[in-house]
């Protein structure tokens, strides 16, 4: 029997975010794996207290012991931020380059893992044995450093795994694209490239952060007072563009939120932004004049903690802004962030401030790989099939699209939880399914989207509380009024309200003695539906409803 050689995406493919992808070679019963990444997603208000999702390792588990380890192609939150959350589960080595190991380390300290005999740092452009499988790392130019793709060779051929990248000829930090090295992989023979999809609709180039530098000096030229730049910490070209600027207009740069110290002290680390102006600590640059400033600061998309939001709502303990200042938004509004941006947005304008966003100015280029992009990726590695991966549905139908007209072969759609053989079949095909799925991260526990917390938080959400203390006498009869406490219920006569409870309460409970647990468990229920059949009727909302019975 032949050996197999096999992809499956886990987390990624039919959405933006929290990718994992395994890749398997072997006899039908007993496969070899390499994982590449694992991320997480971030939590909206559909899912109160939850702030982290990620894909549901379960499949690969289950099949640990053949998992030889986990590649990581760059330090973004949606490729790495799942770590410290399941590599308990799996225990095996993980493999990075040095500026996401050193952002790895410190997530696996948070968690108080020991880590360092498990991760393994490799070189710019270096390589990574995993019988059978050859990795090599290929620079790669993206928002972040040092972002790779992978050549995965394997005895049944080369698989090219793009990660996330672009088409940048000046990326002002890291090396450009290695095209010379892409260009040879393709004279090779890729017998498959799994292609980020993201900006599969634009047209075009998606330019460069040289040119985001020219023009951000340009605007940052003619402000005159205090200036606010926010932008995405990971972004550390975008980072040193600040610095740059700020040194050119003959001002001081503050860094404020965790995450920008987070990432300058991770890049200065690793031999990264060397000959930039020393950031001045935010409670020192209070001394500064306005025109003598500017900051830079977390909380681009809205983030109701981050430091942007802090800022505006004039609740930041060191950064004041007012009237004649300037923001500039250097960043995407990510979909789905719309909403609470242009509200800040209009808050920030509201109180007299100038608001600089990409929708006014050319502040801010994208890290993945527009149409003219992807067509020199193709040309360059001339694959036998593409894989659209990161991106949703229609990225994705849309990418297979575009590499049916650069004459691709076999273009295979894939979802989460889809296996393609890629050999030894004629041609690559989805054949079977892996369970997939995702987990919420609530508080510090990893739990299932139909998990009962979540289930009780959404009803408290939406419906509020309800809490009945009834008093047991030793003979089993009620004894005197019920104790109510209520939490979100939209009652306007509070005392009618608990009136009126007491009232359906004690109608119910009199048909009641309390003899025996069973009878406790008969009363609890009938309470239960006679209190929220009450809230109901009186403000619309079935609360969620505790009764406490409380033998004296």
């Amino acid at each position: 029997m032949k050996d197999e050689l096999l992809f499956c995406p886990l987390g990624g493919s039919g959405e933006i975010g929290m990718n994992m992808n395994l890749f398997g070679y072997g006899q039908p019963s007993d496969h070899k794996w390499i994982m590449v990444d694992i991320g997480v997603t971030f939590a909206d208000d559909t899912i109160p207290g939850v702030d982290l999702i990620y894909p549901d390792p379960g499949f690969i588990v289950e099949r640990k012991d053949n998992l030889l380890g986990i590649v990581l192609t760059h330090a973004h939150e949606d490729h790495i931020g799942a770590i410290a959350h399941l590599w308990p589960k799996l225990r095996c080595k993980i493999f990075a380059t040095p500026f996401t190991a050193v952002l790895i380390r410190e997530k696996f300290r948070e968690k108080q893992i020991d880590i360092t005999s498990d991760l393994q740092i490799v070189e710019l452009n270096g390589t990574v044995s995993l019988d059978p499988f050859e990795i090599e790392y290929i620079t790669l130019t993206h928002s972040i450093l040092e972002p790779n793709g992978l050549r995965i060779k394997t005895p049944a051929g080369v698989i090219l795994h793009t990660g996330d990248w672009k088409v940048d000829p000046n990326p002002l930090i890291g090396d450009n694209i290695n095209e010379k090295r892409l260009k040879e992989i393709g004279d090779e023979g890729v017998l498959a490239m799994i292609c980020d999809s993201t900006n599969v609709f634009s047209a075009g180039k998606s330019g460069s952060e040289l040119d985001v530098r020219k023009n951000m000096l340009n605007v940052m030229s003619r402000l005159k007072k205090r200036i606010i730049i926010t932008s995405f910490a990971s972004n550390v070209a975008r980072m040193e563009t600040a610095f740059y600027c700020a040194e050119q207009t003959g001002r001081q740069i503050s860094l404020v939120g965790r995450s920008m110290h987070r990432i300058y002290k991770a890049a200065r680390q690793c031999g990264y932004l060397k000959n930039t102006i020393e950031p001045i600590d935010p409670r020192e640059a209070k001394s500064f004049s306005r025109e003598k400033i500017v900051y830079l600061c977390t909380g681009s998309q809205g983030e109701p903690m981050g430091a942007m939001m802090r800022i505006s709502s004039y609740v930041h303990p060191d950064v004041f802004i007012e009237k004649g200042d300037a923001v500039i938004f250097s960043s995407k509004i990510i979909p789905g962030n719309e909403k609470k941006l242009y509200k800040l947005h209009n808050q920030l304008v509201k109180d007299g401030i100038e608001v600089i966003s990409e929708e006014t100015e050319f502040v801010h280029v994208s890290g993945h790989p527009n149409r003219e992009d992807l067509k020199e990726m193709y040309q360059w590695v001339k694959p036998k099939c593409v894989i659209p991966v990161h991106g949703e549905h229609r990225h994705m139908i849309e990418h297979i699209n575009f590499a049916k007209e650069m004459q691709v072969p076999y273009p295979v759609q894939v979802e989460n939880g889809d296996i393609v053989k890629l050999y030894p079949s004629n041609q690559p095909e989805v054949y079977d399914k892996a369970p997939s799925g995702r987990l919420y991260l609530d508080g510090n526990v990893s739990v299932d989207p139909d998990s009962q917390s979540i289930k009780d938080r959404k009803n408290l959400s939406a419906n509020g509380y309800l809490e009945v203390t009834l008093m047991i006498t030793p003979n089993g009869n009620i004894h005197n009024n019920p104790v109510l406490s209520f939490r979100g219920l939209p009652v306007d006569d509070r005392e009618e309200f608990v009136y009126g409870l007491e009232e359906e309460i004690e109608k119910t409970s009199r048909t009641f003695k309390i003899g025996s647990k069973r009878h406790e468990h008969n009363l609890i229920d009938a309470l239960k539906i006679a209190c929220r059949k009450f809230s109901k009727e009186r403000t619309g909302k079935k609360p969620f409803t505790n009764i406490n019975l409380v033998r004296i």
